[in-house]
């Protein structure tokens, strides 16, 4: 089977395992009972409606039919960040990425209750939020990552702020990515900065992907400039090959690579950057940090500070629980192990840890699943080329983790599809699985 093929049937497996192999005919109506009284059947609190948080509240109520179940979310609606690059560059409209977590909880059995968690009391289990105290008997956190741009700060919250909102990385969905689209549109020349952090960070291929879709977009609309990727690791991250030939042969006039180009210092008055080795001059500027666990984790006691002075969740790999608790787990993008940041991963895994969470309350031995990652960037515009990547993981002795079966398709230049049919046919799935079915 050539490789092209194996990633059709790979997706088309892979689309039907998330549509079908979780379903039941035991749903039930969306409860409002948000503290309920004590009884045979647990609640279960997941704090985060990104893509592991819809995942484990919609399992959660299949594993355990007779649950009571609440998605604790601040925002009203939910916008997608997977995808959202095609947004930025008008190949799909904002209604795509767009849906409503009311959808989401009529549709699976829970209650979406649209408050900010502020605290915790673990031996009470009470989670306290700015809409009142809710009880528990299993706590789930899935809120994502948060920005952390103390190496290039040094702590000056001021910097961050203003370097945050002038340039946003746009890796958190909303605002962000409304401002960057709006930068793009109005780029007129020059050199527009896209770094990409160190470390494991949200969506490894997507600052390479959004480079590519740039520089193919200066072209098409004759913009005298140039895309600089400063990279702080010393060679792609991932789907190397494709995006090397990309970077090489489709877009070598509007981008230039520089890896190794860790940044030692900007200077948003004059827009100078200076590396260990380069001072550069820019026009506009996506600055991605590296990225942590969120604030909320730390100031509940859930995180650890790593040897290279990162701030992760402090979760057993194994079972996905925060150490020193047996009823909260994490899962999603705050995790720490080496898993894809992504939003395919962030869904199977929160189906994952609902398996988890049943298992453990009925008394079953917890038994770790590898998440899936399924990635497809899109590398032009005109036409829109894709390369595609399927992957599941493994633990070393040690706890290391490490990719396994690992399936690529990277010959862009073979796939002749005219539209980016790969890419937006998953999310179409991933969407009605999150929403609707």
């Amino acid at each position: 089977m050539q490789r092209r093929e194996m990633i059709k049937a790979s997706l088309a497996a892979f689309l039907s395992l998330t549509a079908i192999s979780y379903a039941t005919d035991n749903k039930e109506k969306s409860t409002r009972d948000i503290h309920p009284k004590k009884s045979n059947s647990p609640h279960i609190i997941v704090v985060g409606g990104g893509w592991s948080g819809l995942s484990f509240a919609k399992h959660i109520k299949q594993f355990i039919p007779q649950s009571k179940v609440t998605l604790v979310e601040k925002r009203d609606h939910f916008v997608s960040c997977p995808v959202s690059n095609a947004w930025l560059f008008d190949l799909v409209d904002l209604d795509f990425l767009t849906h409503s977590f009311l959808d989401a909880a009529n549709t699976h059995g829970y209650h979406y209750f649209q408050a900010t968690a502020t605290d915790l009391d673990a031996k009470k289990n009470i989670l306290h939020t700015t809409e009142g105290d809710l009880h528990y008997d299993y706590l789930v956190f899935a809120t994502g990552i948060e920005y952390d741009y103390f190496d290039w700060s040094k702590g000056d919250k001021v910097f961050e702020k203003q370097l945050h909102d002038t340039y946003p990385p746009a890796f958190i969905p909303g605002s962000e990515h409304l401002t960057l689209k709006r930068k793009i549109k109005n780029f007129k020349g020059g050199n527009f900065i896209i770094t990409v952090p160190s470390g494991n960070y949200r969506c490894l291929p997507a600052p390479y992907e959004r480079a590519c879709l740039l520089a193919d977009y200066m072209k098409i609309h004759k913009i005298k400039g140039k895309v600089l990727i400063l990279d702080a690791n010393n060679q792609v991250t991932i789907k190397e090959e494709g995006f090397m030939t990309a970077f090489n042969k489709l877009h070598k006039e509007y981008l230039e690579y520089m890896p190794e180009s860790a940044i030692v210092n900007i200077d948003l008055d004059k827009k100078i950057i200076t590396t260990d080795f380069d001072e550069i001059t820019f026009e506009d500027a996506c600055f991605y940090p590296n990225v942590r666990a969120p604030k909320l984790l730390e100031n509940l006691g859930l995180t650890i500070k790593t040897p290279y002075n990162r701030i992760e969740a402090n979760l057993d790999v194994y079972t996905n629980r925060f150490k020193g608790h047996t009823n909260i787990f994490g899962c999603g993008d705050l995790r720490p192990m080496g898993f894809s940041k992504s939003g395919n991963t962030a869904y199977t895994e929160g189906a994952n840890v609902a398996k988890m969470v049943a298992d453990d309350f009925n008394k079953k031995g917890i038994k770790w699943i590898s998440p899936t990652t399924f990635c497809v960037s899109i590398i032009s515009l005109e036409p829109q080329r894709e390369i595609t990547l399927l992957s599941d993981y493994k633990y070393g002795s040690r706890g290391e983790t490490f990719f396994k079966g690992t399936v690529t398709d990277e010959k862009w230049q073979t796939n002749g599809l005219g539209k980016a049919k790969a890419q937006f046919s998953w999310a179409k799935s991933m969407y009605a699985n999150m929403f609707y079915t």
